[in-house]
């Protein structure tokens, strides 16, 4: 973490600081996310699926050097999964996530006839591309489809209920405690008081959600 700190005070008013300090780095990292969008390769893209389905209940920054690592040595796009595997040491469920990686590979790389960017272009809308998503992408929940959207610059108003974000919530008093497991309906409506929450200090979600990540962590990541 850099030099910079506050004194302890009103979480809201904490939060409204650490925007004003890190507003200029955060929107650089959103125009990253915004170039894969306008630009990325298919590979580029599916590489943030892959990271996406790695982070539940796992580190982010472990998951995104596992992502790393697999590129590096040829795993991501062209390995076995045993080979996948063998990279996934720091994540949780790796039997599993492994297994979704290659389908997803399979299905939206391999694939010639069959694109992320063309299937979330023509559906159009980030809540019913999250949906479409979380229905046909194993492994990817609400929070790792609002990520994912997130990440490859086409949403930026979905809330990533992460532990970082519930954590933050709740210091705030939106919610009353961080819950084990997050419904359909109950993931709405937390994001929905987030958005409220957003509207009333005039934080934009996307910029809000790294504000959070920032405050807990130290870094504004992915």
């Amino acid at each position: 973490m850099d030099n910079f700190s506050i004194g302890k005070s009103d979480p809201v008013e904490e939060i409204k600081t650490l925007y004003n300090y890190k507003r200029e780095e955060i929107r650089l990292r959103l125009n990253e996310f915004k170039k894969i969008w306008k630009k990325g390769t298919k590979k580029e893209i599916f590489t943030e699926l892959v990271f996406c389905i790695l982070t539940p209940q796992a580190n982010g920054k472990s998951c995104w050097s596992a992502v790393e690592n697999m590129i590096k040595k040829g795993v991501l796009f062209t390995g076995d999964r045993s080979q996948i595997v063998k990279e996934l040491s720091r994540a949780r469920f790796i039997q599993k996530k492994s297994a979704y990686i290659v389908e997803a590979r399979e299905k939206f790389l391999l694939d010639s006839k069959v694109s992320l960017r063309s299937i979330i272009s023509q559906i159009g809308d980030g809540h019913e591309a999250r949906e479409w998503l979380v229905q046909n992408v194993k492994g990817i929940g609400y929070k790792e489809a609002s990520h994912f959207l997130r990440n490859i610059g086409f949403e930026q108003n979905l809330a990533i209920l992460d532990r970082h974000i519930l954590k933050n919530l709740k210091s705030i008093g939106l919610i009353e405690k961080i819950p084990d497991s997050l419904s359909k309906s109950r993931y709405f409506e937390i994001e929905k008081r987030m958005i409220e929450l957003s509207k009333a200090v005039q934080i934009p979600m996307s910029y809000l959600d790294l504000v959070m990540w920032y405050k807990e962590t130290g870094e504004i990541f992915k």
